[in-house]
């Protein structure tokens, strides 16, 4: 067999280290779709003329802050894309989901398990506050387990667009044009 080149190696580790990156990245602004390697994006529907439902989910590794920011980049970038100028979000809504995943210590191998099948110990215990608790592991108990909590977030805004200056009766319009300067301004790099 003969030996690898260095740059096949190099390039295979490269190739590697990218799909691990892909896996392990906050969600970036994009559209929502079954083709991207990373969960999650940004969607709209028209609803009627000049209303729309937008909404931007986000992984794991997305912040709520991160969530929120793009649902508005999207509302002013889908508003300036329609030939209006500003919105109104009519009706919004925040989906959190919270996973938990609790696994056995993997660490946990008493010494005398295998020698003698089932018997597992049991032990009672003064918990302060608590009283008298019981403590098994092998039943879940959180001391012989490890506990993994991830969120993910997903917001939606019903908007609703307006041509030329904001009317004084809209106190809550967003000036679409301004959105998406403030962006630029701070140097926030949305794509």
């Amino acid at each position: 067999m003969s030996p690898v080149p260095k740059s096949a190696m190099a390039a295979a580790l490269a190739a590697l280290l990218a799909l691990g990156g892909c896996a392990s990245a906050s969600t970036p602004y994009q559209p929502r779709s079954s083709a991207s390697e990373i969960e999650g994006g940004y969607s709209d529907q028209k609803l009627t003329e000049g209303r729309y439902r937008v909404t931007f989910a986000g992984n794991r590794l997305t912040s709520r802050e991160t969530v929120e920011g793009y649902l508005l980049f999207r509302a002013a970038e889908l508003t300036l894309a329609e030939g209006y100028d500003w919105f109104v979000v009519v009706d919004r809504e925040m989906d959190h989901r919270i996973t938990r995943e609790i696994r056995e210590d993997p660490y946990y191998r008493p010494w005398f398990s295998p020698s003698y099948g089932d018997w597992r110990p049991y032990w009672r215990y003064h918990g302060s506050g608590y009283g008298w608790r019981d403590w098994d592991p092998y039943h879940g108990d959180r001391f012989w387990t490890e506990e993994s909590v991830s969120q993910e977030f997903e917001a939606t805004a019903e908007i609703r667009m307006g041509r030329g200056a904001i009317p004084s009766a809209e106190e809550q319009a967003v000036d679409a044009r301004k959105v998406t300067a403030d962006i630029a301004r701070r140097g926030e790099t949305v794509r």
